[in-house]
């Protein structure tokens, strides 16, 4: 039975010593899996969404990837409370979006005019 290119992945990360570049790891499991050059170019986006969403990987900085276990929760974890969302920037954003558009229609209305 063949593997999928995640478990590939997982063996060659476990087998690895330590975190590697994400280039680097597809080269591996497309080495591993046997892709031809066009299967090589094909998988390369579905094996990055799939590595993102198994747990069993961590994305790291510099875009280097590693097995979760090796790393402490503080280390795998984002603390979401100290990302803030300003809603009044939002809003004022809007206004200028809007702003600039009325100032545009108000332009195109002058030159049909003229």
């Amino acid at each position: 039975m063949k593997k999928s290119m995640i478990e590939v992945a997982y063996q060659v990360l476990t087998n690895n010593d330590g975190a590697m570049p994400f280039v680097d790891l597809w080269k591996d499991v497309s080495q591993e899996m046997g892709f031809s050059q066009t299967q090589f170019e094909d998988n390369i986006a579905q094996f990055y969404t799939d590595l993102s969403l198994d747990g069993r990987f961590l994305n790291m900085s510099q875009n280097t990837w590693d097995l979760r276990s090796r790393h402490t929760y503080s280390e795998s974890v984002m603390d979401t409370d100290s990302i803030a969302i300003d809603e009044d920037d939002e809003e004022e954003e809007s206004e200028i979006v809007e702003d600039g558009l009325d100032e545009v229609e108000k332009e195109m209305e002058e030159e049909e005019n003229e």
